[in-house]
């Protein structure tokens, strides 16, 4: 109960702020950014959401259905754009098409171009740019859960419908598509709400969001108030997010036959057509993954004295303390809960369990609002209790630390730790613990000796998706870090921000190289079994 509690304390902290605030700024925001906050949000949300289900689903399609060269190493390469944080590719996507760019320097030195006035190229710090490298980061999403439900499903289907001259393109319209909506749904959906959630890329677009509101309502308006009732209605759009796509699929059954079914098996390409179904499935990866890491990586090469900046190393230190103890703290509180919910047998504790998973559906700024007002009135009357009571002012213990920091990760990346723990404890067999009981172990020795050993390379793979979403998080570091305290995420949107990509660049590496890992982790248990 305990757990559930802080877990849940910033969002309902988030909703008694909005609606009683101690100034209403409803009739100014409406009637001045409201409208285009809302705007770009929802355009923003639907391209990346329609984008991402293009590019996820139709490589998904291919990776499964279609034998050609590189498929092999595609379907794992199509994974890493997870490793690049969002905020990394426009970053690299400016520095690459922008006027001092390499792209069209080459242009202007090609055809004699004097000056920007000679020649028409696409904006880049534009609202279309930010759906297009939004879309590039997120689109791994739809691609993991369509393949995986294009896989699952009977090869007798397609079989049928070719036998009925159902060409490619019909096969995937009429047969592929129906059968894996709920799949591209349920990837389009987590896409949309993480883009509701970011603030690094629209920030350096200068595309003005409900979330870079709440910056620029509580950082720059002294608005507390405002900022909770941006960031309740934020949480308004992300749920409606989960219904939509609840209610896109709720008629729609799909069963699959009680026979032993045969799996899909790829059709080979040859010639033209294998190498376009190649560069298909290429274009993304080179597009989400290859470009950032080698623009990120020639500022590094040629600034080689940025790996010993100023500040590096205590950001990366920063890191690595907040994350590792996100981490840790966060899957211990899951294991305990999840086993305590198991071991109850309570039916509160358990209706409970699901409202947890509540805050990673939160964006971070949300998060921010929702502990850090509550926390520094907390943290000011603890302050003053100890001064009257030993003559000394500590001083402010939580929000002054890194404390606030890992409290909004535990909270915001819960959910991970929660899902995986629960799946790991229902594949230990009930006899496993039931034999152990009969020995005399109570139940703390049945977790001990039974479950962790049997458990521990889900429990480690949770610690490093946890710890990888703490070291990629940006807008809960960047509201709730105390002065002077930096991360790797907050250093890279510091120098990117002040176009010094080079300084910028260590950082932005570090911080690919941590998602690649988690990325490789999860690679391997989604695609390790699939030939």
């Amino acid at each position: 109960m305990a757990i559930a509690a802080l877990v849940l304390a910033p969002l309902l902290a988030v909703v008694v702020m909005a609606l009683d605030p101690r100034e209403n700024i409803w009739p100014h925001l409406i009637a001045t950014t409201l409208p285009r906050y809302l705007s770009n949000t929802a355009i923003l949300s639907l391209g990346v959401g329609v984008l991402s289900a293009a590019i996820g689903a139709g490589a998904a399609w291919l990776v499964v259905m279609y034998r050609f060269p590189g498929r092999r190493v595609l379907q794992w390469l199509l994974l890493f754009p997870l490793a690049i944080p969002a905020y990394v590719g426009a970053y690299a996507l400016t520095d690459f098409l922008d006027y001092s760019g390499p792209v069209q320097t080459a242009l202007r030195g090609a055809f004699g171009w004097a000056s920007a006035r000679d020649y028409w190229f696409p904006e880049i710090r534009s609202r279309e740019a930010a759906i297009v490298v939004l879309a590039g980061a997120l689109y791994p999403y739809t691609y993991l859960i369509s393949r995986a439900g294009l896989r699952e499903q009977s090869g007798a289907s397609y079989e049928v419908a070719r036998a009925l001259g159902a060409g490619p393109f019909a096969l995937f319209w009429r047969v592929g598509l129906p059968l894996a909506r709920p799949a591209i749904a349920a990837g389009a959906a987590i896409a949309m709400m993480e883009t509701v959630a970011d603030y690094g890329v629209v920030a350096h677009f200068g595309v003005q969001t409900l979330t870079t509101g709440i910056f620029a309502t509580w950082l720059e308006g002294g608005n507390a108030g405002g900022a909770a009732q941006l960031a309740l209605l934020i949480l308004a759009v992300v749920f409606a997010l989960f219904a939509l796509e609840k209610a896109s699929r709720r008629k729609a059954r799909y069963f699959q036959s009680a026979r032993q079914s045969r799996p899909v098996m790829p059709v080979s390409l040859r010639g033209g057509a294998g190498w376009l179904a190649c560069a298909l499935c290429a274009l993304p990866v080179a597009f989400g993954f290859v470009l950032p890491v080698a623009v990120m990586a020639g500022h590094a090469l040629d600034n080689p004295q940025a790996w010993f900046g100023r500040g590096l190393g205590l950001a990366l230190w920063h890191t690595l303390t907040t994350g590792g103890a996100a981490a840790l703290l966060t899957v211990g509180m899951a294991l305990f809960m999840v086993y305590g919910v198991r071991m109850t047998g309570r039916a509160l504790p358990a209706r409970l369990l699901p409202f947890t998973t509540l805050g990673y559906a939160a964006p971070g700024a949300v998060l921010a609002v929702g502990i850090l007002i509550p926390l520094a009135v907390f943290d000011h009357a603890l302050a003053d209790t100890v001064l009257a009571l030993s003559g000394r002012d500590p001083g402010l213990l939580l929000t002054g630390s890194a404390a606030a920091i890992v409290l909004a990760y535990v909270v915001r990346f819960f959910a991970i730790a929660q899902g995986a723990t629960d799946a790991a404890f229902g594949r230990v067999p009930p006899s496993l613990p039931m034999a152990a009981r009969s020995l005399g172990r109570g139940a703390g020795g049945v977790l001990r000796a039974v479950y962790l050993p049997l458990m521990r390379g889900s429990i480690g793979s949770a610690l490093l998706l946890v710890f990888v979403d703490c070291v990629k998080e940006l807008p809960a570091t960047l509201l709730l870090r105390p002065f002077n305290y930096e991360t790797l995420a907050t250093r890279v949107q510091e120098k990117a921000s002040l176009e010094r990509l080079g300084e910028a660049s260590p950082a932005a590496l570090l911080v690919s190289l941590v998602g690649l890992l988690a990325v490789l982790v999860l690679a391997r248990a989604n695609l390790g079994k699939s030939g």
